[in-house]
């Protein structure tokens, strides 16, 4: 007995001393931040902005407004739509990579961050000085004969989507070329023998089996996309408000920090029925793998 529990103490300590560290930085850094975020979500704003904490659902009756109702519905409609477009051009993109040689699928993952290493706020500004009145895409437009006059793209529900896609896109490429570079040729192959066409072959053994890649796409797209706020900002230039703009303008000038948290626990919510969403999915994909 004695020697089963020294070689148990043996094992459990190397186990806790690597887990211990990331279990305290979650709960000091996510755990209870996110609870607190939850607690002051039930409270009552004060005359002066600040936090009265007498238990009250006033914030959450505020996000049934039509006003706040519009802006959440247009917030996940503009997420939709970018993670929609994201697996659209990302997907053949992820598969182009996928099927080239290793040297040349590394330069090309290197290609697409690239963009990372530049200053966000630059990139953002360079979709302004192309889409501007006097810009690059006007000008083209109306050298074409496509425009009679220029077109205003600038603070616009349209190039704000521009930006959230040209942002994301690395996101959904990345995890649906491991999954695509991971799928076996062989079976591929016996498809082909088989004599089932590309499409056939694409349809009913390469999108099935690449789907949890296409999944984790999903999940790392439109999260970050519905609660975007600093390409909003930019683009939008205040004109274009989604659910991150308003939550930062809650936490900041408004200073109404029930109402913040509130809409913060509704991205939680969403967040965390998606993770599930995933896990559940996962354990499925393990079961038929078994």
């Amino acid at each position: 007995m004695n020697n089963k529990n020294i070689l148990k103490r043996k094992m459990t300590l190397p186990a806790l001393a690597m887990a211990g560290p990331v279990s305290l930085w979650m709960i000091l850094f996510v755990t209870l931040p996110m609870l607190y975020i939850i607690y002051i979500s039930f409270m009552s704003r004060g005359v002066f902005g600040d936090v009265v904490y007498e238990f009250s659902l006033e914030s959450y009756e505020t996000l049934l407004d039509a006003t706040y109702f519009k802006v959440i519905v247009k917030s996940i409609k503009a997420a939709l739509i970018t993670t929609g477009l994201c697996l659209l051009i990302g997907y053949p993109f992820a598969y182009y990579i996928a099927k080239k040689p290793k040297e040349v699928a590394s330069r090309l993952i290197m290609l697409i961050m690239i963009p990372f290493w530049t200053n966000s706020l630059m990139r953002l500004n360079s979709w302004l000085l192309l889409f501007q009145t006097s810009g690059p895409v006007n000008k083209v437009l109306l050298s074409t004969g496509f425009i009679d006059t220029p077109m205003s793209f600038v603070y616009t529900d349209g190039l704000v989507l521009v930006g959230m896609i040209t942002t994301m896109l690395p996101f959904a490429v990345l995890p649906m070329y491991s999954s695509i570079e991971k799928l076996s040729n062989s079976l591929l192959e016996a498809s082909a023998d088989l004599g089932a066409s590309r499409r056939t072959t694409f349809f009913n053994i390469t999108l099935p089996l690449t789907f949890p890649g296409i999944f984790s796409s999903i999940i790392l797209v439109f999260i970050p996309s519905l609660g975007i706020y600093t390409v909003t900002d930019m683009l939008g230039g205040g004109k274009v408000l989604y659910i991150g703009n308003i939550i930062k303008n809650q936490f900041g000038a408004i200073r109404n920090w029930p109402l913040g948290a509130a809409l913060s626990v509704l991205l939680i919510v969403i967040t965390g029925l998606l993770i599930f969403i995933y896990t559940r999915f996962a354990n499925i994909e393990d079961m038929e793998v078994v």
